[in-house]
């Protein structure tokens, strides 16, 4: 089966399992998804989604957490690791945003990957479930699949979104990055899988 058959096999049963794709971090707006989203680096969107309401409690817009001390941010954030780091990054770009975007989340990825704690993976979510953009966002899960169905052999994320982007049209990128996570943590697991169980590794590795 050749690279863009494979491809086009993956996003039909996809779109079979996961007709709609359900945001999986609380928000409201652009702000809250993009302080959520940072979050959500190297910790589970459930523990995010159980941290942020008492975060927003504190403050839910730029302005209110740019008053903050990044350390009563920090009481809350801790369960969701690197506790300093982030702390220090929601207040830093809030601080921005109120001072450059006059409180207003931007709308361009050199804007977002300029801001404190936002990375290209961050910044992808944001443009694509804020705003709508194409983009496609790739974390470990969309890595480790798009590498067991011989999509890419990208040793980076970078070079696997590069290799992802050539396979699918951009029409459906925002909605696929989702579905590709929802069926990592469902039937294709790191440990679970193994590259030869789940029903797509089934069809295509067999």
């Amino acid at each position: 089966m050749k690279k863009q058959q494979r491809a086009d096999y993956v996003l039909q049963k996809l779109n079979e399992l996961y007709p709609t794709t359900p945001i999986p971090l609380d928000h409201k707006d652009p702000y809250t998804l993009l302080v959520s989203v940072l979050l959500s680096a190297q910790c589970t969107d459930v523990r995010v989604n159980k941290t942020t309401p008492q975060l927003w409690k504190l403050a839910d817009n730029p302005q209110d957490m740019a008053r903050q001390d990044a350390k009563t941010v920090e009481a809350i954030v801790r369960p969701c690791g690197l506790g300093p780091q982030k702390s220090k990054a929601i207040v830093g770009l809030s601080r921005i945003l109120v001072e450059d975007y006059k409180g207003v989340v931007p709308q361009t990825f050199a804007e977002l990957e300029s801001l404190p704690g936002v990375g290209h993976k961050t910044a992808s979510v944001v443009m694509a479930q804020a705003f709508g953009y194409p983009a496609f966002p790739v974390d470990t899960h969309i890595h480790r699949l798009a590498k067991r169905w011989k999509l890419s052999s990208g040793r980076s994320v970078v070079q696997t979104e590069r290799d992802l982007k050539k396979l699918f049209p951009d029409n459906t990128w925002n909605k696929l990055h989702l579905q590709i996570i929802f069926y990592g943590r469902e039937y294709c697991t790191a440990r679970g899988c193994q590259g030869k169980s789940c029903m797509i590794c089934a069809k295509l590795n067999g």
